[in-house]
């Protein structure tokens, strides 16, 4: 079997999954009011779980303007796949989409590849926050900033973190839109390989339901240190498009999660455990990983799913990884970059 990164290398960057197919009108009135429990609490849950569902997706990369001298913008990128998106919890207030990739390995069959995660919550008291040197901290949101609004966490694919953000959703000019506030994160897989210049992102996402689907659109600032201060190097719009799609292996995606949810879920909550300890996460990013527990933490999900390791046995050890890769104690205090 191929190589879990190749894998997901090799499907972004396949050029038969490419083209998009004709999209599904999404139900309108999922998020349309005149019903009587048509509250905007419940009009925001609406639009949130409307992101659920089995779609093709295209992932669009574009630096714009560059503002050092000497910087040339990349290329535009496009790529696509598909992706099954689950609620993995939903307590109310708080709701949990888990994304997993559908590729296939070198003898065509499905391999899934947990892809981010993206917790939503209801006027939130913290959010977790990147603040640069594989830092997180847990910033306090508020009165007026959480008043009617949402956090968004997003994870990486073991479960570690990688951006916060608060916003609220919107509904005129005919859309159905939540925007953040400036948010800072590590780089993606796809930056950092290259050891480009600059070190991080400030953006600012917006998520919006579409007829055909939905969006998640970035703003992004490329920052990084020049002459020992820090400095936009680029700037970039990512348009990610999700549309209805049932042209892939679905039950492969919901089989992984059957198999694996014992095992993911008591990853979540070691890492808000150490959040809660720690005031934040310590954690060294990888180029390759993304963060340094993903691959191992990834091979684990792999033997449970495989019947090569009992979840116990699972958890047990990616309890310790996580609790060696994080050891070096509370997160610093310091000002968040996002």
């Amino acid at each position: 079997m191929l190589n879990r990164r190749t894998l997901f290398a090799a499907t972004l960057a396949t050029g038969t999954l490419l083209g998009l197919l004709p999209g599904q009108a999404m139900a309108q009135d999922a998020v349309a009011c005149g019903k009587a429990d048509c509250t905007q609490f419940n009009r925001d849950r609406a639009a949130i779980l409307a992101m659920a569902g089995t779609f093709r997706v295209t992932f669009n990369f574009h630096e714009t303007a560059a503002f050092v001298p000497g910087y040339e913008p990349l290329e535009a990128k496009r790529s696509g796949g598909f992706e099954a998106v689950r609620v993995i919890e939903d307590t109310g207030r708080t709701i949990r989409l888990q994304h997993l990739l559908v590729v296939k390995d070198e003898q065509d069959k499905p391999y899934i590849v947990k892809h981010w995660r993206q917790d939503w919550t209801y006027e939130p008291e913290t959010v977790l926050v990147y603040s640069g040197a594989d830092q997180w901290l847990v910033k306090p949101v508020d009165g007026a900033s959480r008043s009617g609004a949402w956090s968004q966490t997003v994870w990486q694919t073991d479960d570690s973190p990688r951006y916060g953000g608060v916003g609220r959703w919107a509904y005129d000019r005919g859309e159905t839109r939540w925007v953040s506030d400036e948010t800072a994160r590590p780089l993606a897989r796809r930056d950092a390989v290259r050891k480009p210049p600059y070190d991080h992102y400030i953006g600012i996402n917006r998520h919006a339901l579409t007829p055909e689907g939905w969006v998640h659109e970035q703003d992004n600032a490329k920052v990084g240190t020049r002459d020992g201060k820090p400095a936009t190097f680029v700037h970039e719009v990512v348009l990610n498009s999700y549309r209805p799609s049932t042209d892939f292996d679905i039950a492969a995606a919901d089989s992984y999660m059957a198999k694996t949810t014992t095992y993911w879920a008591a990853v979540r909550k070691t890492w808000e455990e150490v959040m809660a300890a720690q005031g934040g996460i310590h954690l060294v990013q990888e180029a390759e990983n993304g963060s340094a527990t993903g691959k191992a933490l990834m091979e684990l999900a792999d033997a449970v799913k495989d019947g090569k390791t009992a979840s116990s046995d699972a958890v047990a050890q990616a309890r310790a990884l996580i609790a060696s890769a994080t050891a070096k104690g509370p997160a610093k205090a310091g000002a968040s970059r996002g």
